[in-house]
C-alpha cells in the first residue's frame, strides 16, 4: 500500500485496485514525490496477480490533475535540471503506460497538462460532464511538452488537434473531448463512480492473459512508430532554459500575467 503519508491512495475493489490523487487543495497537482509513489505503485500493482483492472482518478470533483507542482518544475535552472526532472516525470508515465493490466482514467474536473498527458497514458479515459481536458502551458509557465507526450497527443488526438491544443492553451470541455476521441464516454458526476466500477467489472472478469497480450502487442505497435523519435532534448532544453519560462515560472507563484520575450 501507499506510504501513510503518501498524496495518493490504493483501494481495493474486488479484482480491480482504485488509486486516488489526494491532493485536493493543489488540484491534485504532482510533486516529485509523487511521481516517484506512483512509480513504486505501478511496480507492485504489476507483479500482484490479484489485481486486473487498475482505476486512476483524483479526489473530488474539481481536478483530476491539474498538471505538475510549479514550486518544483520551478527548482529547474540549468541543462541537467531539465533533463532530470523530465526523465523523472517520463519514469512513472512510462510506468503507467506499461501496466501488463487495463488502466482507466476517471476524469473529474480539470485534466491538464501533467495530469492530462497521465490521462493519455491510461488505456481508456471516461469523463464526468465538468471535466476539461488540454495543455495550457503555453499561457501559463511558458515550458514544453517532453517529444514523447507529444507523440502520446497526437496517437489519440491527431496533428491537427495536439497543435490547436497546445498553440490555443485552451481547456476544451468534456462533450468537445469526447468528439475528438480523448475520452470515451461522458458521464453525469453523480453516475460516473458507478459506470467506471461496471467497466472495470466487466473488464475484470475477461481473460488475463488475453487483456496483456493484447495491451503487449499494442506497446509494440507504438514503439516501432516512436522509434525514429530520438530523446528530444533539445526541444525540452529550448524551453526550460530561456528567460520565458523564468518569467513564466514566476508569474505563476506571483498570480501574475507573464510577459513573454520569446527567447
Amino acid at each position: 500500500m501507499a506510504s501513510p503519508v503518501s498524496d495518493i491512495r490504493e483501494e481495493r475493489r474486488g479484482a480491480v485496485a482504485w488509486i486516488t490523487f489526494d491532493r485536493p487543495a493543489a488540484r491534485n497537482s504532482f510533486t516529485k514525490a509523487m511521481y516517484a509513489d506512483l512509480r513504486e505503485l505501478c511496480g507492485r500493482l504489476a507483479a500482484d496477480d490479484a489485481v486486473r483492472v487498475v482505476v486512476f482518478q483524483g479526489r473530488g470533483e474539481d481536478a483530476f490533475v491539474a498538471g505538475s507542482d510549479i514550486a518544483s518544475v520551478g527548482e529547474i535552472r540549468t541543462r541537467e535540471d531539465a533533463q532530470a526532472y523530465e526523465a523523472h516525470v517520463e519514469a512513472t508515465l512510462g510506468a503507467v503506460e506499461r501496466l501488463p493490466k487495463p488502466t482507466i482514467a476517471l476524469i473529474r474536473g480539470v485534466a491538464a497538462g501533467g495530469g492530462a498527458a497521465l490521462a493519455l497514458v491510461c488505456d481508456i479515459r471516461v469523463a464526468a460532464e465538468n471535466a476539461r481536458f488540454g495543455v495550457p502551458i503555453a499561457r501559463t509557465v511558458g515550458n514544453t511538452l517532453s517529444l514523447l507526450n507529444v507523440a502520446r497527443m497526437v496517437e489519440v488526438l491527431g496533428p491537427a488537434t495536439t497543435k490547436e491544443l497546445l498553440f490555443t492553451a485552451e481547456l476544451v470541455d468534456a462533450p468537445e473531448a469526447h468528439r475528438r476521441g480523448a475520452v470515451s464516454a461522458v458521464l453525469p458526476l453523480a453516475e460516473i463512480e458507478r459506470y467506471v466500477s461496471d467497466l472495470a467489472g466487466s473488464l475484470a472478469a475477461n481473460a488475463p492473459l488475453t487483456l496483456r497480450t493484447s495491451k503487449l502487442a499494442v506497446l509494440a505497435s507504438l514503439d516501432a512508430r516512436r522509434a525514429a523519435l530520438g530523446p528530444g532534448n533539445e526541444i525540452v532544453e529550448l524551453a526550460y532554459l530561456s528567460e520565458d519560462f523564468r518569467e513564466g515560472t514566476t508569474a505563476f507563484l506571483e498570480k501574475r500575467k507573464p510577459v513573454w520575450k520569446g527567447r
